[in-house]
């Protein structure tokens, strides 16, 4: 171990990394990423029931599902730094406890702005969890290939969330009110304070500096005007106010860049871009959470609204999927270490495009099995977004670990939006083109009445949409397939 870092064990005991008690500590850091990734789905299914009890215009039923991701996108690159300073270990718990006083406060909130408020305090919280616990297997793990498929673990446990968090969501509604999709996070957040000061090492870097305060505003100042106007776009079109706040964003991040060029100990390591693995791995992770947001938003709208399934049952189509991630992405890492990251990433990036193409097989009158088809998508996700977070913490010094792992976490949630707001516009632009319809598929059946024929005419226009903009991110993805095996042209390794 270098001067430049720190790894000190909880209350003076010894951790043994690469140990049972790694594996442990690992148990205890995937319960957060658990959190995190629920969160971000699980409210879709409480938005009905929760309108009826709070009353929220529609500017604040936007509000209480997009502050959450956007506080996690603005802050993930300075939780990261933060964390290197701190302690990753004191900012994973410090998160936690907020994020559990905020799960409170959502679940018993008397008016809509408190709950904006209380999701806006999760989303500073949920921001804390995600990077502090990916470097901190770092720490626990300095063997590559158990860091590698610890990683893999963290990545499926992250992954199989977002999948269950529906079906979760589900179940609770089911049997109580909307409030427990907000009360379950506090037996999970118990358990991880508990345990985590006991089992989870601290590690801090001794030679970075303080934060640049400046940059850190430039940053947020720049990641949420951007991730607002891309969210505009998909919620309400294209028009002049999300093109300012756009502009505005980019702008504020054109400064940002170039401030950080001039830093001794940037907030942003530009130089991580130079290593050909690091950048293709960003590209990927954003290539592919573009695509699989709008596969997965654009597919629970037809399972629900075109093939008429309630929601429980729409997610329960979605297991085969979720598994195909789970799976692939505890076995992502030995998949890289058998056949080189270059390789893996192709062949990630490709199955990911075959899944979205399957999707042309789906119809208004049938075609779900090509629907469950699509799984394949899910094995290129999983091996793609493991090797993600692997060249992540693997490509850099162990002091920069958080850092990194910032930049690649906000990937993934500007890809998240993006994909909503690019591809899930495309795919309205589409389905408006096909007749007088209202601006969604939910509201022209909903005012269609007993007129058949404008559903069946309605719900195929979504599909050609769907179609469309499923087709479109199978074109991304062989693009970024393309770049990887020109970028990387000296096959690597992972670890």
């Amino acid at each position: 171990m270098t001067d430049l870092e720190t790894v000190r064990p909880a209350h003076g005991s010894s951790v043994a990394v690469g140990s049972r008690r790694a594996w442990l500590g690992l148990a205890v850091l995937l319960l957060p990423v658990l959190l995190v990734s629920m969160d971000i789905s699980v409210l879709f299914l409480a938005m009905p029931t929760l309108t009826v009890d709070l009353d929220p215009s529609a500017a604040q039923q936007l509000w209480i599902l997009d502050i959450y991701g956007f506080l996690i996108a603005g802050l993930l690159i300075t939780m990261g730094n933060l964390g290197d300073r701190i302690g990753r270990r004191n900012i994973l718990l410090i998160g936690a406890t907020v994020f559990g006083i905020a799960s409170v406060l959502a679940a018993f909130a008397p008016t809509a702005g408190v709950l904006i408020a209380a999701r806006a305090l999760m989303g500073i919280g949920g921001a804390t969890l995600l990077p502090s616990s990916l470097a901190l297997i770092s720490s626990l793990f300095p063997d590559a290939r158990e860091r590698a498929a610890a990683i893999g673990v963290w990545t499926a446990f992250f992954a199989g969330g977002s999948a269950v968090g529906p079906i979760i969501g589900g179940l609770l509604l089911h049997h109580f009110w909307w409030g427990a999709v907000f009360l379950i996070n506090l037996p999970v957040l118990l358990v991880l304070l508990a345990f985590g000061p006991f089992l989870l090492p601290e590690h801090r870097s001794g030679a970075l500096g303080p934060l640049d305060l400046p940059s850190v505003a430039l940053s947020i100042g720049g990641i949420l005007p951007v991730v607002y106007a891309v969210k505009h776009a998909a919620s309400e079109g294209i028009d002049a106010a999300g093109i300012v706040i756009g502009l505005v964003g980019v702008a504020v991040l054109i400064v940002f860049v170039r401030r950080q060029r001039t830093l001794a100990e940037p907030l942003l390591d530009l130089r991580l871009f130079r290593r050909a693995q690091f950048s293709v791995a960003i590209g990927s992770s954003l290539v592919g959470m573009m695509s699989l947001a709008a596969l997965s938003y654009l597919t629970s709208v037809y399972l629900q609204s075109v093939t008429g399934r309630d929601p429980l049952a729409a997610a329960m189509l979605g297991i085969p999927m979720a598994v195909a991630v789970f799976i692939c992405s505890m076995g992502g890492a030995r998949v890289g270490q058998r056949i080189g990251v270059r390789a893996t990433f192709v062949l990630a990036l490709l199955a990911s495009a075959l899944g979205n193409l399957m999707l042309l097989g789906v119809g208004v009158d049938g075609g779900v099995g090509w629907y469950v088809g699509s799984t394949i998508a899910g094995v290129g996700y999983g091996l793609a977004f493991t090797l993600v977070s692997d060249v992540a913490v693997s490509s850099v010094p162990p002091e920069r670990a958080g850092s990194a792992v910032g930049i690649s976490e906000t990937s993934f949630e500007l890809g998240n939006a993006l994909g909503l707001a690019l591809l899930g516009s495309l795919a309205a632009l589409v389905f408006r083109s096909g007749g007088d319809y209202d601006s969604t598929l939910g509201e022209t059946i909903q005012h269609a009445g007993a007129d058949e024929e404008l559903v069946h005419s309605a719900a195929a226009s979504f599909v050609d949409g769907m179609h469309v903009a499923t087709t479109a991110g199978a074109v991304l993805l062989v693009l970024m397939a393309i770049v990887a095996w020109v970028a990387t042209r000296r096959p690597t390794r992972a670890g």
